[in-house]
């Protein structure tokens, strides 16, 4: 059947949605249409951008964590060692039994609290965290073989050159 009228026009190339594992290389959408692989090269240089994105996750996570010990240095650095009065009564001392029956005590037993700079700058990185890794979980969801191995090979790069040394308390492995 001829519709006519559509002789001699090419079609131009569309991004491919698969919902499926694929290898494919051409036509390839990365989260956004603007970001449509439309040769090798493309396809390498975005390889090579995805392993970056990961390897910057991983810096990430780390610098996150160089923040945190810095702030908990300068807050324990501030803070003045103060030793509680003790009376020696076998009953609680007064004020202390509404807050120990409250939880108030236990909860923020340890705890000191956070200069709102300082919470300012962790809020900000956790929030470039969560973007990075739900940005990359969203190039999983292309099911595209090689853009799935360019989010992990990134990441073992970045944990192998962030990650030299061992923290015992480390939450370990997480999207955020």
């Amino acid at each position: 059947m001829n519709h006519g009228g559509h002789e001699g026009h090419d079609m131009l190339p569309r991004c491919s949605m698969h919902m499926l594992w694929n290898t494919q290389i051409i036509d390839t959408c990365v989260v956004f249409p603007a970001w449509h692989i439309r040769s090798n090269t493309g396809f390498v240089l975005s390889f090579v951008a995805i392993a970056g994105l990961s390897v910057l996750f991983e810096y990430l996570r780390l610098f996150q964590r160089d923040v945190d010990a810095r702030i908990k240095e300068r807050v324990n650095k501030g803070k003045r060692a103060s030793s509680p009065v003790v009376s020696g009564r076998s009953t609680p001392e007064r004020g202390e039994d509404v807050a120990l029956l409250n939880g108030r005590k236990a909860r923020l037993a340890g705890r000191a609290a956070i200069p709102v700079h300082f919470r300012a700058l962790r809020a900000g990185l956790y929030g470039a965290s969560v973007l990075l890794s739900c940005f990359l979980m969203l190039v999983f969801m292309t099911y595209n073989a090689y853009l799935i191995f360019a989010v992990v090979a990134g990441a073992a790069i970045g944990h192998y050159l962030f990650s030299g040394f061992v923290e015992p308390d480390n939450k370990g492995m997480a999207c955020h």
